[in-house]
């Protein structure tokens, strides 16, 4: 629909950068120093990266020096879910004790799911209900378990904040207080739920989160680890060289990107509530005209707490594949779950792990909002949904007639 109105409602898969943060990195990129440099020129390009490492930090409670940047949200993760993760005690002498257990929730993104570096018999999926929600009860009495079965061994745990296609919020401080009664450590991967709602690593009580950028209205491309504590240690770093960001990913850092994600850190956190309530009254509307115009529609992870701007849905007779060129035609961008199955529809894991139907889950979609949207998005997306629904009928009509 080239020259006409369009209501993009894939945040969720990336969120268009903010104008302040482009102009933040057109600053930025004409600075000519490599922030290793000891020049006045490499000094202006450190302080730009340290200024955005305190944005990102107190975007979730940590402290400037515990934040690592990456490329993304990928590598990030990538890096943390090694069995090689250790923590050192305050900085004495670290007394290795590799993770020989990796739980992770059923619902996890594929970067967690699939790009961990445990061997596939040593990492075990905690299930979720029909909520979506980690069981809980699961996860104590399998660590118990472990624990009774390998003394003095270790897991690691690594459960999302929220997930990315329904929204569904975790219950990590209770997930993090069950694996730390018996030693395990825990990781979270807190990208979509970055500036969304509030986070702190402390309250929180795990060892480590993840974040992306272009989640929050940053830049594509850059990421960052975020440590409780500057006790842990790695010990297969998988980037070494120059030793840059602490030991922990060697190479020049991506100076406009980074101060791109500290500039949208920044911008999430300060609108963060007002937001929040803005996009929250959004979803409600869009998810009330769906069921308006189809009752029986599906709303997954309805009754479980979720991430204000995340709807996942399904109407039974409609399929995803169908249902989003239609609506692309029509001008509305949204996507059948992550973005990161090469444009592929394909029946989502998150979906069959909460025991939905595959019938159902052929059709879900989900919609996304962010800080672009607003009344008339909802109102071309839900436009065009009806007239999706009305051609449907139409043939299910003439076939049976």
């Amino acid at each position: 629909m080239t020259g006409s109105a369009r209501a993009y409602l894939d945040h969720n898969a990336t969120t268009p950068v903010r104008p302040e943060v482009a102009q933040a990195m057109a600053r930025a990129l004409a600075m000519p120093g490599n922030p290793s440099s000891v020049h006045a020129e490499g000094r202006a390009a450190r302080a730009a990266i340290e200024r955005a490492r305190e944005q990102v930090a107190g975007l979730v409670g940590a402290k400037a020096s515990n934040i690592v940047f990456t490329s993304g949200g990928t590598e990030a993760n990538a890096t943390v879910l090694s069995p090689g993760l250790m923590d050192c005690d305050g900085g004495r002498d670290c007394v290795r004790t590799p993770a020989s257990l990796l739980l992770l929730g059923a619902t996890e993104h594929p970067c967690v799911r699939d790009g961990h570096r445990f061997r596939k018999d040593a990492a075990e999926a905690i299930p979720v209900g029909a909520d979506g929600r980690v069981d809980t009860a699961w996860l104590a009495e399998r660590m118990e378990r472990f624990a009774t079965e390998h003394p003095g061994a270790r897991a690691l745990v690594s459960v999302h904040l929220a997930n990315n296609e329904t929204g569904v919020i975790q219950p990590v401080a209770e997930i993090a207080a069950i694996a730390r009664r018996f030693g395990a450590l825990v990781h979270s991967d807190a990208v979509q739920a970055a500036g969304k709602i509030a986070i702190d690593i402390e309250a929180l009580g795990v060892d480590v989160l993840t974040l992306s950028a272009h989640k929050l209205g940053g830049p594509k491309g850059v990421g960052a680890i975020v440590f409780r504590t500057g006790a842990l240690e790695l010990a297969d770093k998988p980037l070494r060289g120059g030793g840059q960001e602490r030991g922990w990913r060697a190479g020049t850092e991506n100076v406009p990107g980074i101060v791109g994600f500290g500039a949208a850190a920044a911008l999430a956190g300060s609108a963060r509530e007002a937001e929040a309530e803005r996009l929250g009254g959004l979803r409600d509307r869009l998810e009330a005209g769906l069921l308006g115009l189809a009752p029986e529609t599906a709303i997954f992870g309805a009754s479980a707490p979720r991430l204000p701007n995340t709807s996942a849905f399904a109407t039974p007779g409609l399929t995803a594949e169908t249902l989003l060129i239609k609506l692309d035609l029509a001008g509305v961008a949204l996507s059948s779950g992550s973005a990161c199955s090469s444009g592929k529809v394909k029946r989502s894991h998150v979906l069959a792990a909460m025991n939905i139907d595959p019938a159902m889950s052929a059709g879900a979609l989900r919609a996304s909002l962010g800080w672009t949207t607003c009344e008339a998005d909802i109102d071309l997306f839900l436009a065009a949904y009806a007239k999706a629904l009305a051609a449907t009928s139409d043939r299910s009509a003439r076939a049976a007639a």
